[in-house]
């Protein structure tokens, strides 16, 4: 039996032995184990359709929807490696992540004929790549196809995303951790509110299945309701939430005061970005029962470190990154790549059980993110370790403080600053609901800080007021020179994070108040 046979076989005794238990919530339905697994049954006839006799990874675009959560499970039935691209990709870049992959077949869950598919244009049961070469025998890479589950994808924002490729093994260490951390058992009710194809899904949909929970599947069209999302918690007496810091910001909003109480949630996590203190004060109110966790990690990497909050005394600033989750090892390394033993700041790099061995596609001639154990590491068993990117620092105690990322420093009139930093600085202000900080270049100052920002609703606060905010808090060098609010979402990429890319190209372009905010109106 192999490893992605496990996989398949934790969720076919869940279906034995609770045939009539809910496994997933829709807006408009409830399936149960037993239902779900019929799906699964429709699903793998299509896969018998296919010719996937090489092994190859199936591509099945990450509609949030119960036909695809079965498809998935019958590419992990049939031993199938599964790349779950978003949905929402333009046909160009999904072709090439599909070729990168080795895909021969896409196939889309909801698609009645049952036909794989290139791009929009219907073929039955024919390879993606119609006319071209025929695909490699498996993923290109550093793993044995027959072990690879999942191929996730990064969120693009430097270019086109990068595929991370999951074996069985990594996901099922994963899930048993989860489970323990977070009661995932029979009795769990789960919010997944991340897209599929985020790795935060490993935990709300496939550890929760994995160990017999119900997942509550939010809608995409109704992500940004904060009351629809209070709903969903409570008509599902859902237990664990775990959401980027956006999505608390508006439930704790349209909870209201005094608050709405959902008592049914024991455990809520936090992860991917900054947590507002003014967020962090306020969820006690509303989730009662809840234990409230920093979770930090990488599609890369999966979860790292977990700090558990203290309920009665929020922090008044960022929350530590916590500790190391069990089987992670973690070194600082400072500017000329030395490990730092005691208080320090430097680039993060970690080693976890749940990990990548490596981007699937990649040049293995040029440098990358995946290296061996730095020298001079402290004692461990680790032999490959991924270099982050983000920039910490260690306190007297030995805590981890998360300052940025180490691509986000630049020089402003000579002085070094942080992008990030500015950031959670616009974001601790209470009127503040989303902020991007970006460094355009200049040929005086070096570069010039440009912010967008995105106000809560019924904000009052104006450019100067958060000029007058940011200079309570920053060196002169980081207040942004050109401020922009905005009453709209900030654009996301398809794994949830804010598109600078899209941003960057509104700043310079002739009229970007029209295409990225709305001018402040005259009070």
């Amino acid at each position: 039996m192999t490893k992605l046979t496990r996989l398949w076989t934790s969720f076919a005794r869940q279906v034995d032995a609770r045939p009539d238990a809910t496994a997933l919530v829709t807006r408009d339905r409830h399936l149960t184990y037993g239902e779900l697994a019929d799906l699964v049954a429709e699903a793998s006839v299509r896969l018998d359709r296919l010719d996937t006799t090489g092994g190859e990874p199936i591509g099945i675009p990450a509609t949030k929807t119960p036909r695809t959560i079965a498809l998935v499970l019958a590419c992990l039935r049939a031993g199938l490696p599964v790349v779950l691209p978003s949905a929402t990709l333009p046909a160009t870049t999904l072709q090439r992540l599909l070729d990168r992959a080795g895909c021969r077949h896409v196939v889309h869950a909801d698609d009645d004929a049952g036909a794989a598919r290139t791009g929009a244009a219907p073929a039955p049961a024919t390879p993606a790549r119609s006319g071209a070469a025929p695909a490699p025998a498996g993923p290109r890479g550093p793993h044995d196809p027959d072990d690879v589950a999942f191929v996730l994808t990064t969120s693009g924002s430097t270019g086109l995303p990068k595929l991370v490729p999951l074996t069985a093994g990594a996901v099922e260490r994963f899930a048993d951790w989860a489970a323990a951390r977070f009661d995932l058992g029979p009795t769990a009710s789960v919010l997944n509110y991340a897209p599929l194809n985020f790795d935060l899904c490993l935990l709300d949909v496939w550890a929760t299945l994995h160990h017999g929970g119900r997942v509550v599947l939010v809608d995409p069209d109704a992500a940004t309701n904060g009351r629809h999302l209070l709903d969903a918690i409570e008509d599902n007496a859902v237990t664990v939430v775990q959401a980027v810091p956006m999505a608390h910001q508006l439930m704790v909003d349209a909870a209201g005061d005094p608050a709405r109480r959902l008592t049914s949630v024991r455990h809520l996590l936090f992860t991917g970005d900054h947590m507002p203190a003014r967020c962090l004060a306020r969820l006690p109110a509303v989730f009662p029962a809840g234990r409230f966790y920093n979770v930090y990690g990488c599609t890369e990497t999966n979860d790292s470190f977990l700090h558990e909050v203290d309920r009665h005394a929020p922090p008044a600033d960022a929350v530590p990154l916590g500790t190391p989750l069990p089987g992670v090892e973690a070194v600082v390394l400072d500017d000329e790549g030395a490990v730092v033993t005691g208080p320090g700041r430097g680039e993060l790099v970690v080693a976890t059980p749940f990990q990548s061995a490596g981007y699937l596609g990649a040049d293995p001639a040029l440098p990358g993110p995946f290296v061996d154990a730095p020298e001079g590491r402290p004692p461990g068993t680790a032999t490959r370790f991924y270099r982050t990117g983000d920039v910490v620092r260690r306190d007297g105690d030995g805590v981890l403080h998360l300052e940025g990322r180490n691509d986000h420093q630049v020089k402003v009139r000579g002085t070094r600053v942080n992008t990030a930093v500015v950031e959670q600085v616009l974001l601790d202000h209470e009127e503040i609901a989303e902020a991007v900080v970006l460094a355009v270049p200049d040929p005086v100052a070096g570069h010039l800080l440009h912010a967008v920002v995105r106000r809560v609703p019924g904000a009052t606060v104006k450019t100067l007021g958060l000029r007058q905010h940011c200079a309570r808090h920053l060196p002169t060098a980081a207040i942004p020179s050109n401020l922009r609010l905005s009453e709209d979402p900030l654009p996301r990429t398809s794994t949830g994070k804010v598109d600078r890319q899209s941003l960057g190209r509104h700043l310079m372009s002739p009229r970007p108040e029209a295409t990225v905010a709305r001018k402040e109106p005259a009070r």
